[in-house]
């Protein structure tokens, strides 16, 4: 069965453009072109990845992106302009995994969505089983996280941020080692992204997040995740 895809803008000749290529890449393609119904529909069908432009008629891409991360954990691919650095900013803290910038390849943003689903797959297909560092428990195979028994909703670039990082506790990981992993390729595009994604995993899983003690930043390298 094709994965299913979910295309959300209000410029037709992107939606066309998207659609076509995505059709022609073997997914089946559902398009909207305002937020209200974008987000009916993303509750209602189970989408593989989402599409969506930030800046929408009506309910903007960003708020989808929040109401639909209290609830599930579909990846999501935002679209932002090319000179909007803060819808960017904006997108991963909401809860995006990837961003595409307006103008684009119609080919990039195909092998994009390629790229998340691989790494689905390869997510699921872990057997990693449950791995544990301090306090935090890390169960692989369920994609579920707990701290002191209490379960913490990821999405999934979190998880698979945090898994990474989990597999050497105390080990430093740059953060180019960090997006290569997370885009499961050596390009790496803006390693901002990195950083975004770290903030809003300390978020969730340190007490403090201002001062973290579990997932620490080690000036000019990277990060690493300590036993707490």
């Amino acid at each position: 069965m094709s994965e299913r895809i979910l295309v959300v803008d209000d410029e037709p000749a992107i939606v066309d453009a998207v659609t076509y290529a995505l059709r022609a890449s073997g997914f089946e393609v559902d398009t909207f072109g305002d937020g209200e119904s974008a987000l009916e529909a993303a509750r209602a069908n189970g989408y593989d990845v989402l599409v969506l432009d930030v800046r929408l008629p009506g309910l903007s891409g960003l708020e989808i992106c929040r109401r639909l991360r209290d609830e599930s954990d579909v990846p999501i691919l935002i679209l932002t302009a090319m000179d909007a650095e803060v819808d960017r900013v904006l997108g991963l803290e909401a809860g995006a995994d990837d961003y595409v910038t307006k103008p684009f390849s119609v080919a990039e943003l195909v092998s994009r969505v390629r790229a998340i689903l691989r790494r689905r797959e390869l997510d699921r297909a872990s057997s990693g089983g449950v791995r544990r560092v301090g306090s935090l428990e890390l169960d692989v195979n369920r994609h579920e996280v707990r701290i002191d028994g209490r379960t913490i909703r990821l999405t999934p670039s979190e998880f698979r941020l945090l898994a990474f990082l989990a597999q050497e506790p105390e080990r430093v990981y740059s953060r180019r080692e960090i997006m290569q992993h997370l885009w499961d390729s050596t390009y790496v595009g803006d390693q901002r992204a990195c950083d975004i994604h770290v903030s809003n995993l300390r978020r969730k899983i340190e007490e403090t997040p201002g001062r973290p003690q579990r997932l620490v930043t080690v000036r000019g390298v990277g990060y690493k995740l300590l036993a707490v």
